[in-house]
């Protein structure tokens, strides 16, 4: 008999999909390497909304946009299938009810960031944030999945009963044969003024990833040792204005041409103030390459193999980036490195889902 597994997609309809699209993305993919005959994973997306093979799922669509759809789906479950055994949210706009009479229904929660760093959310974002929170905490019958380390014990503080509750692993592609040749990489950061070795960061350009500490820190550990190169941020603009002089800015790019900077870079450095999770760190060391990160980043906080780094401290970030550069980088040294998230797959997370979903 089979199970239909319906998940929202309807982050990837937002102007700044984040991490969460990620999650989905890598949700889905896990699902459908498993393999399983008799699951049916549906992704639910707003109106209008076509991803051409994008996703390894079915996709259906609810007769909305996404803003409306988020203020629908607390009041009604549009546009999930009828004969859902699963219904998963995987974010807090839902949604939060439909499918089968005895259907579980589940929700996951990524970080409590509105909380940790509301000068970085606008007033109606954590307006909305706090609210949708407590309206989840009153919804008893709901599953709680959440994505990051020490998120559980934090949300028990806010109310929540613990068997609601059900921690997982986030994963990482491990594809990387797609990566662009070292000889593209060479060619597009020429192209940008960046000569030689290069240290790199990952990730939106916004205020809570602490761009502008790690570019002074940046500065002052390579007029110690050059050999860190230039700073390239690669990723799309988000919220905050932060200044970039000093670095080198390629925008979004392709993903072969990040998991070839990814691997081509000298070190990549993370040091964000706050963070739900963290996949660009763990990318790097999917690839092998040395890591200097914030040591508040849940995804590495525990990983002995990366250099782990005050974010508010510049000296501390300084420091770190010439400790990765005396860490190995020989083939023994690389490979202890991707050992270190090996079991960080998006099947181990699909896995860990359907756990949660018993």
């Amino acid at each position: 008999m089979k199970r239909t597994i319906t998940i929202s997609i309807e982050q990837l309809s937002r102007p700044q999909p984040g991490g969460i699209a990620t999650y989905v993305r890598g949700l889905a993919a896990g699902l459908h390497d498993l393999a399983d005959p008799s699951l049916d994973v549906v992704g639910l997306g707003a109106r209008g909304t076509a991803f051409d093979g994008e996703l390894a799922l079915r996709v259906v669509n609810a007769s909305c946009g996404v803003r409306l759809l988020t203020r629908i789906w607390p009041i009604w479950p549009l546009g999930v299938p009828r004969g859902s055994s699963v219904v998963h949210a995987t974010s807090m706009a839902g949604p939060f009810a439909g499918g089968s009479a005895n259907a579980v229904h589940s929700i996951a929660m990524h970080d409590l960031l509105w909380r940790d760093e509301p000068q970085n959310s606008t007033p109606s974002g954590v307006r909305f944030h706090d609210r949708r929170l407590k309206f989840i905490a009153d919804r008893k019958e709901l599953r709680v999945i959440v994505t990051s380390p020490g998120l559980k014990e934090r949300l028990v503080n806010e109310g929540f009963d613990a068997s609601r509750i059900h921690p997982v692993r986030l994963g990482v592609d491990v594809d990387v044969d797609g990566a662009a040749s070292t000889t593209s990489i060479h060619e597009l950061l020429a192209a940008h003024g960046v000569h030689g070795p290069f240290t790199l960061y990952a990730g939106t350009i916004e205020t809570r990833k602490n761009i502008e500490r790690l570019i002074e820190a940046h500065r002052i550990a390579s007029t110690k040792v050059p050999d860190l190169g230039s700073l390239v941020l690669v990723g799309p603009r988000g919220w905050g204005q932060v200044r970039t002089s000093g670095a080198t800015e390629l925008g979004v790019v392709p993903r072969a041409t990040l998991l070839g900077l990814y691997r081509d870079a000298t070190v990549f450095a993370y040091v964000p103030l706050a963070e739900g999770w963290g996949l660009p760190p763990v990318e790097a060391l999917n690839v092998g390459t040395r890591v200097v990160a914030s040591a508040t980043t849940p995804s590495v906080a525990a990983n002995e193999r990366v250099v782990r780094v005050d974010p508010l401290d510049v000296e501390s970030v300084a420091d770190g980036l010439l400790a990765a550069l005396g860490e190995g980088d020989d083939d023994e040294s690389r490979a202890a490195r991707r050992q270190s998230v090996a079991e960080l797959t998006w099947r181990n997370v699909a896995l860990d889902h359907l756990a949660a979903w018993r």
